[in-house]
């Protein structure tokens, strides 16, 4: 049986993540160090939180601990009992919220994008945010569209329907990104002692929630520089941060910028390249990289050293947010969560 995190851990600090050194002869020969933050790893000390003998996957992968405690003590602090989200097939925040949901005793649902998908074989990861004890409610992409868009305006319609159909709920947005979650993630830089001038941290970027809370906690010189994962979000994803920045400190940063030529051709998209550079990557270094995000960033990271927009003298610290998919074979939720 599934014993929940002690709602104390939303209060308390966490060890700092792991800050490994990656050694590389083609980085070293053009002058730049290269650091992955160990972001992936966060889930571990989750697990042990929780007591000996728990199953690391039963907890928020990686980064998403970040984002989701400070949503997660408002959530409880305002008597919720329930947590409602939204994503899409093989979204990371879904699990997320369905893990954390089910480890502080919090009751989920995912509003899940594409109503084709309800009567479909559950995927590996739709499978696991249900065994974490998520309702799934799949609705079409223009209902799903249109839901967003409600919920992203002054009026409350949205809000009132969702309510309707599942009463009083915490909402979280899509990706998890508000400014609560921004804040989490700034916590981040304090891991990082003696960040200066020629320190990037760089991350991946689908809603702009880590970019945006790490410019705001770098020292002066730092830059924090964001790789998009969405195609044609030119604009768009620029614009979410400095809202977050706006709504959340009252202010814009000039410490950031995000490349948008890194995407490998959309969302989930994983050209040829891109795997062939996951694949080494992985061989040569120990770490296999996830491939919507993290493998997107570190392809973009090798990319602008060649093109000589990060020069010698850079020292880059890759934000390595999420574990990689399960291996062909290991689909299923570890042992133990049958009770979640």
């Amino acid at each position: 049986m599934r014993r929940p995190i002690d709602l104390a851990t939303l209060y308390q600090p966490w060890p700092p993540s792991p800050l490994q050194h990656v050694q590389d002869e083609w980085l070293a020969r053009r002058g730049v160090e290269l650091r992955l933050k160990r972001d992936d790893l966060i889930h571990q000390w989750l697990s042990g939180a929780a007591g000996a003998h728990a199953p690391v996957d039963l907890y928020p992968p990686g980064n998403k601990w970040r984002k989701l405690a400070p949503n997660l003590r408002a959530a409880v602090e305002g008597g919720h009992t329930r947590l409602l989200t939204f994503g899409g097939a093989y979204s990371n925040h879904i699990r997320a919220v369905a893990a954390a949901g089910a480890a502080c005793g919090l009751s989920t649902v995912g509003v899940i994008r594409g109503d084709e998908l309800a009567d479909a074989p559950r995927n590996w990861s739709l499978a696991r945010a249900e065994a974490h004890g998520m309702e799934l409610a799949f609705v079409s992409r223009s209902a799903y569209r249109a839901l967003l868009r409600g919920l992203g305006g002054d009026g409350p319609g949205a809000r009132q329907a969702l309510e309707e159909r599942w009463g009083h709920a915490y909402v979280l947005p899509e990706g998890g990104t508000n400014v609560l979650a921004a804040r989490g993630a700034a916590d981040l830089v304090a891991e990082l002692p003696g960040l200066g001038p020629g320190d990037v941290v760089c991350c991946a970027v689908g809603t702009g929630g880590t970019l945006a809370g790490v410019a705001t906690a770098l020292p002066a010189g730092a830059r924090a520089l964001g790789f998009a994962v969405l195609k044609g979000a030119e604009g768009y994803l620029d614009g979410e941060v400095a809202e977050l920045h706006r709504r959340g400190w009252g202010r814009t940063f000039g410490n950031w910028r995000i490349e948008h030529g890194y995407h490998g051709g959309g969302y989930g998209r994983v050209p040829a390249e891109l795997e062939a550079f996951a694949a080494e990557f992985g061989e040569r270094h120990g770490v296999r990289l996830e491939r919507r995000y993290v493998a997107k960033l570190l392809w973009g990271v090798y990319g602008l050293v060649e093109r000589g927009e990060l020069p010698a003298g850079s020292r880059v610290t890759a934000v390595i947010t999420g574990p990689p998919d399960p291996e062909p074979g290991r689909t299923a939720v570890s042992r133990g969560c049958a009770g979640a």
